[in-house]
């Protein structure tokens, strides 16, 4: 089927042969050109439906969808972050003196104006207290199981095993301890030891 010219017939051939054979190639490329812009378009149009596919309704993994969208944000609130006035307080409370084991008094001795020595105490200083667990060493229990010789039959005797006292290397706390790291914490040999 051939197209119509977009030049009236009388107008086409008073044209030289050269300038109509050079119209005639390129309306065969503008053809061309249209039936590869349909075909692109209809590429277009299926990778837009692959695109807005999901897991949802397409049979595609969950984790090929795409991260979900952030949340929309909230206007910012006036107030300011952290405890609003009037709010009562939520911090630790101090131990009493007497119930510290180590108290450290820290005094200045020299003005931080004028550098004149200072003395004296503050009746009301500041308190800051610090919480630490000491460092845990291990408690080694040494048992010397005497055997002695009877003089009189000449058998040798041991004294009975004291009640409480493991026939193992370790205790039970340090057994416990061992079988928290390793169980329950899930370390290495290695680590465990360590």
């Amino acid at each position: 089927m051939e197209t119509p010219r977009a030049l009236p017939h009388d107008i086409w051939e008073q044209l030289p042969p050269a300038a109509q054979a050079y119209i005639e190639e390129l309306e065969a490329r503008v053809e061309t050109l249209a039936s590869m812009i349909d075909a692109l378009e209809e590429q277009v149009r299926m990778l837009q439906e692959q695109l807005h596919q999901t897991s949802r309704h397409s049979s595609r993994p969950p984790a090929s969808d795409p991260p979900p969208s952030a949340r929309p944000r909230r206007p910012r609130s006036p107030r300011r972050r952290g405890g609003q006035p009037g709010h009562p307080g939520h911090t630790r409370t101090l131990v009493p003196v007497d119930a510290v084991d180590e108290v450290v008094v820290i005094k200045p001795e020299r003005c931080v104006h004028c550098q004149a020595p200072l003395s004296g105490d503050d009746p009301t200083p500041w308190r800051h207290q610090v919480i630490e667990i000491p460092p845990i060493k291990p408690v080694v229990t040494e048992y010397q199981w005497h055997q002695l010789m009877c003089v009189a039959c000449g058998e040798v005797s041991r004294a009975p095993w004291p009640a409480g006292v493991p026939s193992g290397t370790y205790g039970p706390r340090v057994q416990a301890t061992v079988a928290l790291c390793a169980g329950a914490y899930r370390l290495s040999k290695r680590t465990t030891t360590r």
